[in-house]
C-alpha cells in the first residue's frame, strides 16, 4: 500500500481524510508521524499559493507523495473575510492599530466572528468553506491542485459543541441538511464536504 503524507498537525484532519479516501489504496501518514516539526510561513495571498508552498515544503523534507491544503472560511457580507486569515483573523483592536492578526484560539475566532456580524440579519449571513489541495507525488514532480468550496449560513450563536481547530463548524448551518456542521461526525460530513469535493477532482485528473 503507497503512502502520502497529509502535510498537517491536526488529528481531526487526518480522520476527515481517512474517512474521504475509505477504499483508496493508500497508508495516510501526518507529520507527527514523522517528528517533522518544521513549518513554512504561510504568508501569501490565497489558498492556493499557500497549499503549493506547503506541498513544496514538505516534498523537500521527504521522498513520500505530500498532499498539503490551506482552507478557511469566506463570509459574503464581510468581502470574503477572514479567508486565509482564518486562524489569525484581527480583532477590531489590532485592525484599528494596523496590527497583523495573532494566532487565536477557537474561543476567540467564534467571538471575533459574532462580533463582526453582529446585527446583520440571517439573510445576509451566507458563508462558505474553501480549501485549495495541492499534491505533490515526488521532489521532482509537478504540483496539482483542486478546489472545494461548501455552502452555508453563520448563525447568530454557536448550536454545536467546538470541534477543537474547526471553531467555525459550531455556527455553520448547512440548509440543505439542516444541520451544523459541528452536529456532524467526521463520516457524515465527510460525504459531501468541502474536502471530499478536492479529492474527488484529484482523482479524475489521476493524481490519485
Amino acid at each position: 500500500m503507497s503512502k502520502i503524507l497529509i502535510a498537517t498537525h491536526n488529528p481531526g484532519k487526518i480522520t476527515e481524510y481517512k474517512e474521504i479516501f475509505g477504499s483508496l489504496p493508500y497508508e495516510l501518514l501526518m507529520l507527527d508521524d514523522l517528528s517533522i516539526k518544521e513549518e513554512p510561513e504561510e504568508n501569501e495571498k490565497t489558498f492556493e499559493a499557500n497549499a503549493v508552498k506547503k506541498a513544496e515544503f514538505y516534498s523537500g523534507l521527504t521522498d513520500l507523495p505530500v498532499l498539503a491544503e490551506d482552507s478557511g472560511l469566506e463570509i459574503d457580507y464581510l468581502k470574503g473575510e477572514p479567508g486565509v486569515f482564518s486562524r489569525r483573523w484581527p480583532t477590531a483592536a489590532e485592525a484599528m492599530a494596523g496590527k497583523p492578526g495573532s494566532k487565536k484560539t477557537d474561543e476567540e475566532l467564534i467571538q471575533i466572528t459574532l462580533d463582526k456580524l453582529k446585527g446583520v440579519p440571517l439573510e445576509k449571513r451566507g458563508a462558505q468553506f474553501r480549501v485549495v489541495i495541492a499534491f505533490k507525488k515526488s521532489p521532482k514532480s509537478g504540483i496539482l491542485t483542486a478546489e472545494g468550496t461548501l455552502r452555508g449560513i453563520i448563525l447568530e450563536k454557536p448550536a454545536a459543541a467546538i470541534v477543537p481547530g474547526f471553531p467555525f463548524r459550531s455556527l455553520f448551518y448547512v440548509p440543505e441538511i439542516k444541520k451544523v456542521i459541528g452536529e456532524l461526525t467526521m463520516e457524515e460530513e465527510s460525504r459531501f464536504a468541502h474536502r471530499r469535493q478536492a479529492i474527488k477532482k484529484l482523482v479524475a485528473m489521476n493524481a490519485l
